[in-house]
């Protein structure tokens, strides 16, 4: 068989690439995964009885931020990383100003707190299930993300994992505001970033098991 013939036997039938189909896979998974988290804490957690005060302060909109754009430099990095051979390259810093942001903030009002009350700041009165709780909530979010990878075609298979995981934690933990009571910066520096970071290890640990393609 000539060269020309196999590439018109192989060019048969072949359909245009949907160029809307990693928009379409991630936005799916992020509601139904949005959506399964939310229900998840509200079944095994529940609403704070007084949401609707604290909604109407800055302070629980700078804890929501924290997780929102977390979960967007997540989901530039997964849908880069979703292609073949994707590269997240600066991207990756999307994910980490939110970050060094609050650990900034947390620093500056540490610094300025009294001596005996800094450590209250920092632990809380939830520090113990804190990351546990999201690392729960991540679950539904993690297997709809992984859902939109497995269908894409992601080469680096371990960060791809790991994007995906954060993806899925950043989703679960703005449920999670819902339902926390913590308003200290310092609180949320180390225990919502380690929720956070919790499903996003598993994620680029099970990365090469579970997108391998």
């Amino acid at each position: 068989m000539k060269t020309e013939d196999l590439i018109t036997l192989l060019a048969t039938g072949a359909a245009p690439v949907d160029r809307h189909v990693v928009a379409r896979r991630f936005g799916w998974a992020l509601i139904t995964g949005g959506a399964g988290s939310t229900l998840l804490m509200s079944l095994v957690f529940g609403v704070r009885d007084d949401i609707a005060t604290v909604a109407a302060t800055p302070i629980f909109w700078f804890k929501i931020a924290l997780p929102f754009f977390i979960a967007l430099g997540a989901l530039l990095v997964t849908a880069r990383l979703a292609r073949p051979a994707g590269k997240a390259g600066i991207a990756w810093a999307a994910t980490a100003w939110p970050v060094a942001a609050v650990w900034i903030g947390a620093l500056v009002l540490l610094w300025l707190a009294p001596p005996d009350t800094r450590l209250p700041l920092v632990m809380g009165q939830t520090w113990r299930g804190c990351p546990l709780n999201i690392t729960l909530l991540s679950v539904p979010s993690f297997i709809a993300v992984i859902w939109a990878l497995r269908g894409l075609a992601p080469t680096r298979l371990r960060a791809a994992g790991f994007a995906g995981g954060l993806l899925a934690s950043a989703t679960a933990t703005l449920a999670y505001c819902l339902h926390c009571p913590e308003m200290a910066v310092p609180f949320w520096a180390v225990w919502y970033v380690l929720g956070m970071a919790i499903p996003a290890a598993i994620g680029a640990w099970l990365g090469p098991k579970l997108l391998r393609w």
